[in-house]
This record gives structure tokens, C-alpha cells and sequence, in this order.
């Protein structure tokens, strides 16, 4: 299961909630709360939308998304 706490604490350095990332990327919060707790995987469009809004850089994804 991969670790998603930095993502968090990017979410919360942006005051973004995870139904407000979740609406910017085009899910609905529950899916993506599920995707948070490792029960579905993120889309690599999702990726992209949220690298986009949160100012990640390409280099910083796998820190984000595929840390275990």
C-alpha cells in the first residue's frame, strides 16, 4: 500500500480539502478517498490533474504517489 502523506500535507499547505482535489480532478470524494486509502489506484490522468493543481513537479511524483 503506498504512503500518501505527503500528499496530504501538500493539501493542506493549499488549503485544499479532499472533496475540493477531488472535484478539480473530476471524482467524487468518496472514490477518492478510496484511492487515498489504497483501495483503488490513481489514473495517471488523475496524476497529472493533481501534479497540476498542487505545483508537483515531474520529478517529485514518485515521492507523492509511490512511496511506500
Amino acid at each position: 500500500m503506498y504512503d500518501y502523506s505527503k500528499l496530504l500535507g501538500r493539501m493542506k499547505e493549499n488549503k485544499l480539502r479532499q472533496e475540493d482535489l477531488a472535484e478539480i480532478i473530476g471524482i467524487n470524494a468518496a472514490t477518492f478517498s478510496q484511492k487515498l486509502n489504497g483501495k483503488k489506484n490513481f489514473k495517471q490522468t488523475e496524476i497529472k490533474k493533481i501534479c497540476d493543481t498542487l505545483n508537483i513537479r515531474a520529478d517529485e511524483i514518485g515521492a507523492y504517489f509511490f512511496t511506500f
